[in-house]
């Protein structure tokens, strides 16, 4: 019965935006507009959001998820094709950007257990009969960027690789060195995992997933439910940086310096992922040292941490010496804004999978796809935005964010200058709980834009369904929203240029990341039946692009940024106590925030008043100039200590974790790891850079307070 309602969706959309249409003319006025440009962007907007279309997006899917498409392959390319072929069709302008980038793929992988009883493990996961694209062949279970070689030792289980893992092994008084370790996915990037094995001594490392995380402990596996099958493996690069290793910092064009591959951070002994069945086999015959508490996972057997008495040798070939070089495709649609069009408001995807990759990321591909085609539609008959918004989908996103990394060091005098944000889509639709996050300076558009949006399920608004589903009872709060540190496509945007990014997801149980289980038939039959929730995350981003491209004044919310700053004081003042250091510097650090919330509230009331009685298109291009340095204040050109690439100050991914956000990353890596010196300089530079955001904004509301010219 669900899938017949879910099938009737399109069919009632028009009746579910009527009456969202009839809300909206009661919503307030549209910050960034005035009173008679609200109820324009109110139309264009509802215009925008019955664009995007299940059947669609099903079609979309279905064709660019039907053979696995690894970076760097001729299944990859026809993915960009495709992409350039459905965006010249709509009537975009396109340009194809590619990059020769260093991308080794394995040519063979072997894991032997060793012994009387030799066996060769199987690492292939089994093809499911009922899906054909399971039944294809797979790229070689490998992890991306893994050391190439021969790692023969003893086994040692680590548990999830962590550093504090590390710690209580010392406690018990085992080594790694010399030894092949296992260690479940989680917890951390897998790329820590294998810097951190490696630095002890590993001489390789193998990684599984624990059914208790995502397999039979959490519900029914595939092709019975959407959970890891025991043969199920994880994939994924173990890179630990960003863009092509042999290019730091600047783009991978033709004729550019490439540093020598001994200086590339890559790791040296192979990391090759295995699945939960194979890791059973082995652990079976781990003995010695037993777990400490909270080591046990969910497989049928009790773990033991070794070393030994069972020994494994790991052995990774690639094409590193005849074709470690690659190109890689990102594609661009271009629509011309009418107005502005050296300001660029950006939404992509990357489309690039270790396997076929419905979920991660043809969802987000086709999300793409869709808010082109509606705000393409809407061009043609003569509602073209008045910025240029860009359509992009990125390659080689798997292997360290490498397409969108090297369009952004190539880009960046653009970028710079022009970008206003950039709206980022992974992993768009695999379920039915919505969640967004990014910038805080624009949280409070994405919150605004979802109000208008149905949900598909009949709850209401996206937004309805939202407060619904994470139990956001009182008037005065919000659903959390996630912090932007690191993983995916915005970090070049954000994390090196400081530009504010915002992303959006529907998700729900699952269990074929990084798989050759993440088909379209998973897809149809679990993840997203119908494909109403591709449609709908396309909806939102068609209309949030729409509203950034259409301001008058750039619509962000530096109060609501400041108010986020505040609550990050106290983790900090916490760290220096702990330390024994001085806890003044963060009274100086929350005047600066302070000062910056004011200044915010000041510009937000002028703003308003302003475009009430009309504001000239010199009061409006100046106060914009200075809004869009806001934000960039924050992006260092040194970058962080620990990470020249990572400039802003406010948000990155956690040095010693990877998947997780630090906040203020300047300021608690020297707690972490520096001096009481260190850290007041880190302090000192971060609060000359709130006060320098706050100047911008005085300077974006003394514009709007210069009389216009009669």
């Amino acid at each position: 019965m669900f899938l017949p309602r879910l099938a009737r969706v399109p069919l009632a959309l028009p009746l579910l935006l009527a009456g969202t249409t009839l809300h909206a003319q009661q919503l307030p006025a549209v910050p960034g507009y005035g009173p008679a440009s609200t109820a324009i962007q109110r139309r264009l907007e509802q215009d925008a959001i019955s664009g995007p279309l299940p059947i669609r997006a099903r079609a979309h899917s279905a064709e660019l998820s039907r053979e696995p498409h690894v970076a760097g392959t001729p299944a990859q390319k026809r993915t960009a094709d495709y992409v350039m072929a459905q965006m010249k069709a709509m009537g975009l302008e396109t340009e194809l950007r590619s990059y020769d980038v260093w991308l080794p793929h394995a040519t063979s992988v072997r894991v032997t257990r060793m012994g009387r009883d030799t066996s060769v493990l199987d690492l292939v996961e089994t093809p499911i009969g009922s899906d054909p694209a399971t039944q294809l062949p797979q790229y070689l279970t490998v992890n991306g960027s893994s050391g190439a070689g021969v790692g023969e030792g003893e086994l040692v289980f680590v548990n999830f690789g962590l550093i504090e893992d590390y710690a209580t092994l010392d406690s018990l008084g085992v080594s790694v060195k010399g030894k092949v370790v296992l260690a479940r996915y989680g917890r951390s990037f897998r790329g820590i995992k294998a810097r951190e094995a490696e630095k002890r001594g590993a001489v390789a490392l193998l990684i599984y997933t624990d059914p208790l995380d995502d397999g039979f402990v959490q519900g029914d596996v595939y092709p019975e439910g959407p959970m890891r099958p025991l043969q199920g493996v994880q994939r994924g690069s173990v890179f630990n940086g960003t863009g092509d290793p042999l290019t730091p910092g600047y783009a991978s064009t033709a004729g550019a310096p490439r540093i020598a591959l001994s200086e590339a951070a890559l790791p040296k002994i192979p990391v090759v992922p295995i699945s939960a069945a194979n890791a059973q086999t082995l652990l079976g015959q781990v003995k010695g040292t037993d777990i400490p508490r909270g080591w046990q996972g969910g497989m049928s057997l009790r773990y033991h941490v070794g070393p030994g008495p069972v020994r494994v040798r790991v052995e990774v070939t690639t094409d590193a010496a005849t074709a470690g070089t690659k190109t890689i495709h990102n594609t661009l649609g271009y629509l011309r804004g009418s107005e502005y069009p050296e300001q660029y408001v950006y939404i992509g995807a990357h489309r690039d999978s270790w396997g076929p990759g419905a979920a991660d990321n043809i969802s987000g591909t086709v999300s793409v796809l869709e808010a082109a085609k509606a705000l393409a539609d809407m061009a043609r008959r003569g509602d073209r935005p008045k910025r240029t918004i860009v359509f992009a989908t990125w390659d080689a996103e798997e292997w360290g964010l490498v397409g969108s990394t090297e369009y952004v060091e190539d880009d960046s005098l653009r970028l710079k200058k022009g970008a206003v944000a950039y709206l980022n889509q992974d992993v768009s639709a695999q379920g039915s709980q919505f969640g967004g996050g990014g910038s805080p300076s624009l949280r409070a558009v994405l919150r605004d834009i979802v109000r208008s949006v149905p949900d598909p399920r009949g709850r209401g608004t996206v937004y309805e369904a939202w407060r619904l589903t994470t139990g956001t009872r009182a008037d005065t709060l919000e659903p959390n929203m996630g912090d932007p540190g690191g993983g995916s496509d915005f970090a070049g945007f954000y994390n090196h240029f400081g530009i504010p990014t915002a992303d959006w997801g529907f998700g729900g149980p699952a269990g074929t990341y990084h798989s050759a289980y993440d088909t379209f038939a998973w897809m149809e039959r679990f993840g997203d039946p119908g494909f109403v929730y591709h449609a709908t995350a396309g909806r939102i981003g068609a209309a949030m692009a729409l509203r950034l491209a259409n301001a008058e004044v750039l619509p962000y919310d530096y109060a609501e940024f400041a108010r986020t700053m505040r609550r990050y004081l106290a983790p900090v003042e916490r760290g220096l106590t702990a330390k024994g250091w001085s806890t003044t510097p963060v009274a100086t650090l929350a005047s600066a925030i302070a000062a910056l919330e004011q200044a915010a509230m000041r510009f937000a009331a002028t703003r308003d008043a302003v475009l009430a009685r009309g504001a000239s298109r010199a009061q409006r291009e100046a106060a914009n100039s200075a809004l869009l340095t806001v934000e960039r204040h924050f992006a260092r050109d040194r970058g962080l200590r620990s990470r020249p690439w990572y400039r802003t100050l406010i948000y990155a991914s956690d040095v010693d974790n990877g998947y997780s956000s630090m906040v203020f990353p300047g300021v608690n890596e020297a707690i972490r790891y520096g001096t009481a010196a260190e850290t007041n300089e880190e302090i000192a530079d971060l609060v000359a850079r709130f006060e320098a955001a706050a100047k911008a904004l005085d300077a974006a509301r003394a514009a709007l307070e210069v009389p216009a010219k009669k």
